[in-house]
This record gives structure tokens, C-alpha cells and sequence, in this order.
């Protein structure tokens, strides 16, 4: 059942969601080559305590860390260890965040140091993805609105959409109803409406669609080694169109 927020409720919501706001505009400075994907982890975690915030991810389902790192070939649920990033490396950053009973998610991708021109457009492409799921959710649309314009801009590009890795409902808890992939067909899917809040949150691969998951259990890498590119916001419906909770 999809949980529709009342105006009063997607205030309470943003708080969460701003504190994982600001967590990127502060590690941003952090982001270079030499430090290590748990240096990161641990100034996030920090970060989110110093805003009164709580994190959620060390402990969900037995997952070890703060956030999910994940670099090049790696598209989510990568374990913050220490590994040192490197110059070129395309670094994947999920935060959750909860605040008074309410949950805010987002992923940025980062290009450390100097990193080539197909990078570059990888990333673009992904946030372009993004930007445009984003403004096709609004009330009386449909979910397939949503995901088609994410695939065929991916694929008009060369690039595949992940498939196995959904995106998903988010309120007092992290995994609510919608779960859906991001991809799909214009006009088709759920109807949307006002109240809804979800995260839309295309993975987007250099080359095939298709993930490996290692001994882990966690770590979702490509099956073919190519770079995969994330980007994520939390979203409310509203009668004014989409608002972005994690906003920077």
C-alpha cells in the first residue's frame, strides 16, 4: 500500500533530508585522492550526529557501515573501507538519514581529481536522467512517465539503466511502496498523486544492465567491469509539481 503524506507530514520530512543535504555540501571538501572511502564514511557519520540526525544504514539488514561508497564498476552497496580513492575515480556516495521518525535518502556521484572526457558524460547523462524523472512526477501522471524518460535518454546516449536495484517509497520508513525499476513505458504504472513521496534514483552503466553481487553479499558491481553513474533525490508530489526534499 503506497502511504500518501499530508502537507504537515512532508514538512515533518524535511528536516531528515536536509541534514543529508548538508552532509554533501560538507564532504564535497573532502573528496580527493588520497583519502580513504572509510575517512569519508566516518566525517559523514560524524556530520550526521553534530545535526542531531541518526544514521540508519550501519545494522539494516547486517550492512557494516554508515553509507554505501561505491567506486568505478561498483554501482551501489559498496562497503566504505580502506581503500584509498584515486585521481579518475567516479565515487558513488549514499547517505540515510533519520529525524524525528522520518527518513531522507540521496546518492551523488563525484568525479575525483582528473577524470576522462567519457566520464564526464557518463555523469552527465546520469543527472540529466535524474533531472528529467524528477519533472514528470507530477499528480495525474504515471509512474511509467517517470521511468521511460530516464531509459531513453540512458539508452539514446549508449548507456544502460540497472534493472535489479529499485527505487522506492520513503517516509517513516526507508523502504516503502512504491518499489519500481527505472525503467518503463510513458502512460503506463501507477497514478500519481499528491502526497506521494519516493526516491528516484537511476543507476545508469557504461555498458550492460546487468549486476554481479560479490562474497559480500553486498557489493553490486557491473557484470562487465564498465563504469556505473547514481545520482538520487527524495521527492514529494505536490500540487505545485515535484518538491526535492535533499535539495542542496
Amino acid at each position: 500500500m503506497i502511504i500518501i503524506k499530508s502537507p504537515k507530514e512532508i514538512e515533518e520530512m524535511k528536516p531528515a533530508s536536509q541534514i543529508v543535504a548538508d552532509c554533501y555540501r560538507e564532504v564535497t571538501k573532502l573528496i580527493e585522492p588520497g583519502i580513504t572511502t572509510l575517512e569519508i564514511n566516518d566525517f559523514v557519520a560524524r556530520h550526521i550526529t553534530k545535526l542531531g540526525g541518526k544514521q540508519f544504514t550501519k545494522g539494516y539488514n547486517g550492512f557494516p557501515a554508515e553509507t554505501c561508497i561505491s567506486i568505478n564498476d561498483v554501482v551501489a552497496h559498496g562497503i566504505p573501507s580502506k581503500r584509498v580513492i584515486m585521481d579518475g575515480d567516479l565515487l558513488k556516495l549514499d547517505i540515510v538519514v533519520e529525524y524525528g521518525g522520518w527518513f531522507g535518502d540521496s546518492c551523488v556521484s563525484y568525479a575525483v581529481g582528473n577524470i576522462r572526457p567519457e566520464v564526464q558524460k557518463l555523469m552527465k547523462v546520469t543527472k540529466e536522467c535524474l533531472d528529467l524523472g524528477i519533472a514528470r512526477a507530477i499528480p495525474g501522471g504515471r509512474l511509467g512517465d517517470i521511468t521511460s524518460a530516464i531509459q531513453k535518454h540512458a539508452e539514446a546516449h549508449g548507456y544502460s539503466v540497472v534493472r535489479d536495484l529499485l527505487a522506492h517509497g520513503i517516509g517513516r520508513s526507508l523502504h516503502e511502496e512504491p518499489t519500481y525499476e527505472h525503467i518503463g513505458v510513458a502512460g503506463k504504472g501507477i497514478r500519481l498523486k499528491e502526497g506521494m513521496v519516493f526516491t528516484i534514483e537511476p543507476m545508469i552503466n557504461e555498458g550492460t544492465f546487468r549486476i554481479t553481487i560479490d562474497d559480500d553479499q553486498w557489493t553490486a558491481r557491473t557484470a562487465d567491469g564498465k563504469l556505473s553513474a547514481q545520482y538520487e533525490h527524495t521527492i514529494a508530489i505536490t500540487s505545485n509539481g515535484p518538491l526535492i526534499l535533499t535539495a542542496q
